[in-house]
Parts: C-alpha cells; sequence; structure tokens
C-alpha cells in the first residue's frame, strides 16, 4: 500500500469523473468551539489557507459554539452564501459538549462514511490508537459537500492533504449528476 493515498493511480473511470470536475469550488468554513474565537482560532484559518492556496474561495467563515443551532444556522449561511463545500471542524471527539456530528447528521443527505474511515486510517498511521477517538465525518447536506474535521490544526490538514483537496471538485461534481 503507497505511503501517500493520494498520489495512488486511480482508474480510467475516476480519472474521467474527476476531468470533468470544477477546478474551483465556493468553500465556507466554520470552526466548533466553545473556547476559541477568531483571533484565536488557528485550525479555521489554516483550513481557510489551504483552500484558497489550492486553487478555491472561501466564501465564509466563522467561529461558533459548539451548539446544534449555531450549527444548523451555519449551514443555512454557508448555502446562502453560495457555498458548495463547508468544512467544520471541532466538536468531534467524545467530550460532553462535543456535539457537532449529532448537530449534522439529521441534515445529511446522504452520508460518505468512508471519508471518516479512511481519515481514521491516515491517523492512526500518524498517532496510533489515540485517531480512534476522532469521529470525523462527511456527507452532502442543501446542494453542499460537508466535512466534520477534528479542531486539531494538525488532524485538519491531514485531512485536507490526504482526502478534501484531491477530491474536492469531484464530490462537487458528483453532486450535480
Amino acid at each position: 500500500m503507497s505511503a501517500h493515498p493520494q498520489r495512488r493511480r486511480h482508474s480510467p473511470s475516476a480519472d474521467e469523473h474527476k476531468s470533468r470536475a470544477p477546478e474551483q469550488v465556493s468553500a465556507f468554513v466554520v470552526t466548533c468551539s466553545d473556547t476559541r474565537d477568531a483571533s484565536t482560532d488557528e485550525t479555521g484559518r489554516a483550513i481557510a489557507r489551504a483552500l484558497e492556496a489550492a486553487g478555491h474561495s472561501v466564501v465564509g467563515y466563522k467561529v461558533i459554539r459548539d451548539e446544534p443551532e449555531a450549527i444548523a444556522a451555519a449551514v443555512g449561511e454557508a448555502q446562502k452564501a453560495g457555498a458548495r463545500a463547508l468544512i467544520f471542524n471541532g466538536g468531534t471527539g467524545i467530550g460532553r459538549r462535543d456535539c457537532t456530528i449529532e448537530a449534522l447528521r439529521p441534515m445529511l443527505e446522504k452520508e460518505l462514511p468512508g471519508f471518516g474511515e479512511l481519515f481514521r486510517y491516515l491517523s492512526f498511521k500518524e498517532i496510533g490508537s489515540p485517531a480512534m477517538l476522532s469521529r470525523a465525518a462527511a456527507g452532502s447536506a442543501r446542494g453542499m459537500v460537508v466535512f466534520a474535521l477534528p479542531g486539531s490544526p494538525q488532524a485538519a490538514r491531514l485531512a485536507l492533504d490526504g482526502l478534501i483537496l484531491p477530491e474536492l471538485g469531484h464530490l462537487v461534481r458528483e453532486l450535480t449528476r
């Protein structure tokens, strides 16, 4: 197995699908945290920078409390802003206040269980058994591909580099088929 899954050769049909994918995707970044604000949010800013460096546009960014009402409002705000990708970070652990997954799951029209599985696999290769504590998830909602990542900058970068950025245009294209 290759150490860099994103560099693995794709099948001809996967290459064909990706060739029709948009190169630029409008994204919205949301940090769910009870302790961070925009001035201390290293992870959300890192996600936005990575998206822009890859040629995508960030149409919105905000830091909210990890509360279901705030999460639902952020989904609506991202949709109104024209986002095709919505990336949450924070609130994906098993702590008492972690509710990002529970708030997002009812809104997902389709889940992508492979995202969480692959993220935990990549994370396990880097940090070992603590990877099992992540409940990172993805799916589609309201015409957007939605990701829920851990709040750690290193974990977010792993998800972006290994999974999200290599497939973002392809995922958005699939939403329109």
